[in-house]
């Protein structure tokens, strides 16, 4: 084991790795005052395996209490040093860590270039000291060998409020030319009604032409088709998968349906699990050896992209679903499927077939070449990746990413998409598909939107089941999302508490300031120069204490369905009012 150290703004970096012929050079500059780019570079004379590197550091533990990391997404804590490792992949996550204070400021932000393959890192507390160690793990997965690699360290010890450092964090990633996003048309800050939380694979081709001539009505404005159209099989499992033919009971004509889902003037995406050949599927004995690994309880196996021909059917199969049935865009699941399980099983046959040799590089291959084909067809193709393939990387094939599952769950919907808001730049953001009890109360069933009111929709109930009283809410809150969607997806987001699992959120332009209270017992602070604001209450409670700087001209008051109600007597300074469960308060300021 070799160890090497360098001297940088968080202290002595030590490196640790079995070099061999590795050269390594260190190159540090300063962008700005308390930042700090550290570029490492690996050479070797010929291809050979690159070490495994682990880097380690410490700080002062200083008015430092909460920790951000994509991995944790409800544990904001920062553990003991021998915690595990964090880890991050082109199809998961993403190689960033915060450290912050209990009222929202950065302390500390590290983050590495290496989007592509699997990246370690961590911070925990070191119990002799008090101090923070820091850490940072490269190529501890199986990797082809390589005459060169390089890599960046950013470091970020600006005061400044948290979410801007992680923003910042992510336009530093953004400006990778490897890394360059892929532009975001109009369509995908639409509303969706998704097929899977309320059919499952249960779906059919007139049931979708009903509802979305409903959710049309509502402003949803894309249809997705999950799950269910290739298979006549409702077991779940994706034993039918690979073939990717259409499901003549369900879609008796494919081109002519989405074809009617357009004259009701809405997109329509399908949904593929990119990876998959089921055991049912015929296309299973033509790629038998080219498969990573089976995943038995599923009943499928995982195609390796480092064969040009598993590539070639996957992008071929896309560009002709997209050809004949007019498509305007795809929900492509489970490329966090390619990965190993255990061994290379490339490495025993001498890669033998495989015109590239590592994984990463063929699974950023195979999406690029995907997006390139589809864009060349349709330039404004929309493409949904689920969390946690929501990376700097994935944004290059990707504009639209959703949260990860979490059915009826509003703190997790909330959770996962203010998250994703701070991390994925102009991508759009997507909820998870919102579904609720129907014999809920309107209050109760608003939360589900309430809580993801700073991304698009997905909604997943079937409306023509709703009783009218949800149908009210639903229209009354979708309308306002539609009206103030630019200040909820496009003005300066402020989540407030992550640790708290953001209890307060504002968004605000120069003309309105939305402010969102998910938690009772708050003080909801109004200090804004804007004309209007709007206070929508998710607390669960029905008085909220609210502290103005001026007097207001006048208000408007609404319920959970969008009546209104009579206007409150409002005055600057500290008061409670009443505001009704899942309702709405407007303030105007005049000018």
């Amino acid at each position: 084991m070799n160890r090497k150290s360098i001297d940088s703004s968080a202290g002595e970096i030590e490196i640790r790795g079995e070099f061999a012929a590795w050269s390594l050079t260190v190159e540090q500059t300063t962008p700005q005052p308390d930042t700090e780019l550290i570029r490492l570079r690996l050479e070797s004379p010929s291809p050979a395996v690159p070490p495994h590197l682990v880097l380690t550091w410490s700080i002062h533990k200083i008015d430092t209490q909460i920790s951000w990391c994509e991995g944790k997404w409800f544990s904001h804590n920062i553990p003991p040093d021998w915690c595990a490792y964090n880890h991050s992949s082109l199809a998961s996550s993403l190689p960033l860590l915060l450290l912050a204070n209990q009222q929202g400021e950065n302390r500390f932000l590290f983050a590495v270039s290496e989007a592509l393959r699997q990246v370690g890192i961590k911070a925990g507390v070191r119990e002799e000291d008090n101090r923070i160690e820091c850490s940072v793990e490269l190529f501890r997965e199986p990797e082809a060998p390589l005459f060169f690699y390089e890599v960046e360290l950013r470091f970020d010890f600006r005061s400044i409020f948290y979410a801007d450092a992680i923003r910042d964090a992510m336009e530093w990633f953004a400006a990778f030319p490897e890394y360059l996003p892929a532009p975001v048309p109009a369509a995908a800050f639409e509303p969706v009604y998704s097929s899977w939380y309320n059919y499952h694979q249960n779906v059919f081709d007139r049931e979708l032409e009903a509802e979305c001539a409903l959710a049309r009505a509502y402003g949803m404005k894309t249809l997705i088709v999950d799950d269910g159209w290739q298979t006549d099989d409702t077991n779940r499992g994706y034993a039918f998968c690979g073939d990717w033919e259409i499901s003549t009971k369900r879609f008796p004509g494919m081109k002519a349906h989405v074809k009617k889902i357009h004259e009701l003037g809405m997109k329509y995406l399908i949904w593929f699990s990119l990876p998959f050949i089921g055991d049912e599927s015929r296309n299973r004995k033509r790629f038998q050896g080219k498969f990573l690994y089976r995943l038995e309880q599923q009943k499928t196996s995982v195609l390796d992209p480092r064969f040009p021909e598993v590539r070639e059917f996957l992008i071929g199969t896309y560009e002709k679903a997209l050809r004949e049935w007019d498509l305007d865009g795809f929900k492509f699941d489970f490329i966090d499927s390619f990965r190993f399980q255990g061994e290379d099983p490339a490495v025993a046959e001498n890669y033998a077939g495989r015109d590239i040799r590592a994984l990463p590089e063929a699974v950023d291959r195979l999406l690029n070449d995907v997006m390139n084909c589809l864009k060349a067809i349709k330039p404004e193709i929309l493409i949904e990746f689920r969390q946690s393939y929501i990376g700097p990387a994935v944004r290059k094939y990707g504009n639209m990413f959703r949260a990860s599952d979490c059915p009826g769950d509003v703190l997790c919907n909330r959770l996962l998409t203010l998250r994703l808001r701070l991390t994925s730049g102009n991508t759009a953001v997507h909820s998870d598909m919102l579904e609720w009890n129907l014999r809920e109360s309107p209050e109760c069933a608003a939360l589900q939107l309430l809580n993801v009111l700073f991304s698009v929709p997905q909604i997943s109930v079937r409306l023509m089941e709703l009783p009218e009283s949800h149908r009210e809410m639903l229209r009354f809150w979708l309308g306002f999302w539609r009206e103030h969607r630019s200040t909820l997806l496009f003005g300066k987001l402020t989540p407030l508490h992550p640790e708290q699992i953001f209890p307060q959120v504002f968004a605000e332009t120069e003309n309105e300031k939305i402010i969102a209270v998910y938690a009772p017992d708050q003080v909801v602070s109004v200090k804004t120069g804007c004309k209007t604001c709007h206070i929508v209450n998710a607390s669960g409670v029905e008085e909220l204490v609210v502290e103005l700087d001026r007097n207001p001209v006048a208000s408007e008051l609404f319920d959970v369905t969008g009546e209104p109600l009579p206007p409150l007597s409002l005055k600057s300074g500290l008061q409670r009012i009443h505001i009704p469960s899942s309702g709405l308060l407007t303030i105007q300021y005049g000018e």
